[in-house]
């Protein structure tokens, strides 16, 4: 979370002090200057396990942004001035700032009592499509908001890919930003609130050891009362809240974390993406190229339709949460072709020579358009036109897989209005083949949960 309002690393700890040592963080107070005394902090956005990141006001243009911190050790330091060498090349190909990108505004050493410390000062955004989704207590967003958000990582995502020949390999919510906050109160100048300038006495980072502690009292609070609100109520339901109202909310968005980001033709991990948004030839190891952006990116945009992760692996009686997740694509999106089960690194691990996973036999499935319907309650032609633009992107061939420059081409996009008929667009291959009226151009199956012996029970509610 490089330069989000809202709170950045995990929402259930903060970073630890024991963290603020050689080689770790550096320690700041509210009115700390750095660059020179160009940029003044002003309070802590968030913190990442390389880096901290504060808003800052930078005196020499009079504007906010967020100022990110790496931690001094040689691998931070070296990670540092990889992101920065992207951003950097980002920002030279993007004089217009309308890429949806993160904009790189400077970059300069700061030396404190840890060591010397590559920081980062990038625009100031909003919350991350994962506040966002919270925020709308995993409701899911209307299809609208949806394809505005959608546009705007494709956007993103087309510049980085045939532009630049990067791939991002971490697209997740927590990675795309708003480009304003949910909340006017946190913006800083919509707030109306006066820029510190001057150092503040006090306590370091923002906080002090007994706000640390009352912050995790609150959200041991926060965590009792969301048990509660979720149980029964008297008439044998449950209390179910409803979405929020997300009138006025700009949902205009960018892209952001490049610290994971890789050349296409310079890979340095075979490893990448955070677990449930992954390629299945990442698991896999059979190489992945931009298309593994294209199935994040497809998961991210049912995540913001549902509220729900599309898929969600889990360790079993018997079997890895690899081999969870390879059955879990398979309920959805039918058996993985043979040459593509048995042609990774690692298929050995999970497949049998026939293409059958070893360890999971029972699945069971049905289209997405369907668990659209029967779980999320979409209506009848929205289910179907989504189910239209997702399915393609999660081929499990990679290259069958639609481009951003493609789907952006998609009608489901560029449709001014949900329900705007049957004609679809399927892009495989690399090519556009236009279809009206037929079966999607990949095989649906069923989002379902597993129980220790390895069966499953459905996801979807009603189905047979």
């Amino acid at each position: 979370m490089s330069c989000s309002s809202s709170s950045g690393g995990s929402e259930e700890e903060d970073e630890g002090m024991e963290n603020y040592r050689k080689g770790g963080y550096h320690a700041v107070r509210i009115g700390d200057q750095f660059g020179g005394g160009r940029y003044v902090a002003q309070r802590k956005l968030g913190w990442g396990q390389f880096s901290t990141v504060w808003l800052a006001f930078d005196t020499l243009s009079s504007k906010y942004v967020a100022l990110k911190i790496q931690k001094s050790a040689a691998q931070f330091a070296q990670a540092a001035l990889h992101e920065i060498e992207l951003l950097l090349a980002i920002a030279e190909g993007d004089p217009e700032n309308s890429k949806c990108i993160v904009r790189l505004i400077d970059h300069f050493k700061h030396s404190g009592p840890n060591g010397q410390h590559h920081c980062m000062v990038l625009e100031f955004m909003g919350d991350s499509l994962l506040q966002l989704i919270k925020y709308n207590r995993y409701k899911g967003l209307e299809l609208n908001k949806v394809r505005e958000i959608c546009k705007c990582i494709l956007i993103g995502l087309d510049y980085l890919h045939r532009e630049l020949g990067l791939i991002h390999t971490d697209l997740k919510p927590e990675n795309i930003l708003l480009c304003s906050t949910i909340d006017p109160a946190k913006d800083p100048i919509r707030s109306g609130a006066a820029p510190v300038l001057e150092r503040q006495e006090g306590n370091l980072n923002g906080c002090s050891t007994m706000s640390i502690i009352e912050k995790r009292l609150k959200r041991r609070a926060k965590r009792a009362a969301a048990k509660i609100s979720g149980r029964k109520s008297p008439t044998g339901g449950v209390t179910q809240k409803s979405r929020r109202n997300l009138d006025g909310i700009d949902f205009s968005c960018k892209l952001v974390d490049f610290g994971n980001a890789c050349l296409a033709d310079k890979r340095f991990a075979e490893e990448i993406q955070t677990r449930q948004y992954r390629a299945p030839e990442v698991i896999l190891q059979s190489g992945y190229s931009f298309l593994v952006d294209m199935w994040s990116f497809a998961c991210t945009a049912f995540e913001l339709a549902t509220g729900d992760m599309l898929f969600a692996p889990k360790v079993g009686q018997g079997f890895s949460e690899d081999e969870d997740h390879l059955a879990l694509m398979m309920e959805l999106l039918g058996k993985i072709p043979k040459k593509i089960a048995t042609g990774g690194i690692k298929s050995k691990d999970f497949f049998d020579r026939y293409g059958d996973l070893k360890r999971i036999r029972r699945l069971k499935s049905c289209p997405m358009d369907r668990l659209l319907v029967d779980r999320y309650k979409f209506p009848e032609t929205e289910a179907r036109e989504f189910a239209e633009f997702l399915n393609p992107l999660l081929d499990f061939a990679p290259e069958k897989r639609p481009t951003a420059q493609q789907c952006l081409q998609h009608p489901w996009l560029v449709s001014q209005s949900e329900g705007t008929g049957t004609e679809g667009m399927a892009l495989l291959r690399g090519e556009a083949i236009i279809y009206s009226d037929v079966e999607s151009p990949v095989t649906g199956g069923l989002l379902a949960t597993r129980s220790t012996d390895g069966s499953l029970s459905h996801f979807a509610s009603g189905l047979p």
